[in-house]
This record gives C-alpha cells, structure tokens and sequence, in this order.
C-alpha cells in the first residue's frame, strides 16, 4: 500500500472500496476521460479497473496509486509507476472538474514529483500528456517539465513526452 501522503489542502490515501462509486464517477466523467488512455470506458471496465487497484496493484505491491482527497472528498486519482513507454517512472492524475482552475492539480503533481524523488530516489519523472491538453502541459511546464519526444498513437493523435529531472541527484536511475 502506498503510504499516505499530505499537501496544504490534499489527502492522498490508499483507495479503500468505499470510494468505488467516487472513482467511477471520475472515469466516466468524459470531460476528464477523453485526457486518459483510450478515452472513456464502459461502466462495468472502471469498476472492473476500480477492483484490480486492490485485486492486482495493491495486492502485489505493483506501483502507487492514491485517492485524493479535499475537505474528505475524492477529487483527483493519482498514480506513480514505471512505464515501458517513458523507461522511467510517470506521473498520472485525473481531476474531478469541479477541481479545475484552483491550482489543486500543481499542488498534486507537485507531491507527486517530490514523493519521486525524495521517496523512490528517482533521478527523473515523467508525464505523457496529449499535445491537446493544454492545461495539463502547462500545468507539468510550471513545475519544470520540459518535452523531450513525442508519440504518435495508433489513432493518429499525438502524445508529448514530458520529464523533470531532479537537479539535486546524479544520473543514477532510481531504485523502483
């Protein structure tokens, strides 16, 4: 289970299966979807991935993943974990809209470059975000994130890789 993590105004805590209804709320919300993965899913494929969070990624320690919360409510999904696509660890968040514009997914994405580097002693972290979202890539370029490459999915859209380095670690790749 990923330790529990606070900001000045988050709390990024283990899901637990009470927040399943939350968490697929969240994923079927097309306006946050359409930024993740394939886009929305079926209902029955969230609750699906909603019990693997215990079944597969908790269960066997696979990567971090959080619920994060405002004043108790869920309000971003988090992740940190090592991908093929980036052969690093990346960052992945979704916010609830009602969470947009307040400078709560900085503060998130901010937490969880710091838990890379201070926590799994990473040397750099990275974000795939498509070349359309433009928040998110200004988002990422405020806390230091600099495009490094680019993607070209298989429906033709375009995905920007993104990476911050930590300034204050060598060249060593971290231990996860």
């Amino acid at each position: 289970m990923p330790p529990a993590l606070r900001t000045p105004r988050l709390l990024l805590t283990p899901y637990t299966p009470d927040d399943e209804d939350d968490f697929v709320a969240l994923f079927q919300d097309a306006r946050v979807s359409r930024w993740m993965g394939d886009g929305t899913a079926s209902e029955a494929d969230d609750r699906a991935l909603f019990g693997r969070v215990f079944s597969k990624v908790y269960a066997r320690e696979l990567f971090d993943v959080w619920a994060v919360r405002r004043d108790g409510r869920l309000v971003e999904h988090a992740e940190i974990k090592r991908t093929d696509e980036v052969d690093g660890h990346e960052i992945i968040y979704a916010l609830a809209p009602e969470a947009w514009g307040g400078g709560l997914g900085t503060e998130l994405a901010r937490a969880l470059v710091a838990y890379g580097f201070e926590t799994l002693g990473l040397t750099e972290v990275h974000a795939t975000v498509d070349a359309r979202n433009e928040p998110s890539l200004r988002l990422l370029g405020r806390l230091g994130f600099a495009h490094v490459r680019d993607i070209v999915e298989d429906d033709g859209g375009l995905t920007h890789v993104l990476t911050c380095r930590n300034p204050a670690r060598g060249t060593a790749r971290g231990r996860r």
